[in-house]
């Protein structure tokens, strides 16, 4: 019984400080939720999805090939005792 009525202060106390704190009213929330569903289905936010995700990805291809190509340098040069 007691977790019982923890468990349902705790939702109400929960509940209170959302709608206190809460940084805008739900009816500009549901507009901006409104708004970004459209965005989605229309797909223009995914081609700006899309070119970040390929940026990202060419960026880490990069600094693999990079990466690997100081390894394997130093791993010729520690073999051949030049370190």
């Amino acid at each position: 019984m007691k977790f019982l009525f923890g468990l349902l202060l705790g939702m109400g106390i929960g509940a209170a400080v959302a709608l206190i704190f809460a940084p805008q009213s739900g009816e500009a929330t549901r507009a901006q939720l409104e708004e970004r569903g459209i965005m989605l289905r229309s797909g223009s936010m995914n081609d700006d999805v899309r070119a970040r995700a390929n940026a990202a990805l060419a960026q880490g291809r990069e600094l693999y090939n990079r990466t690997k190509s100081e390894l394997s340098d130093r791993y010729i040069q520690t073999k051949n005792g030049n370190l």
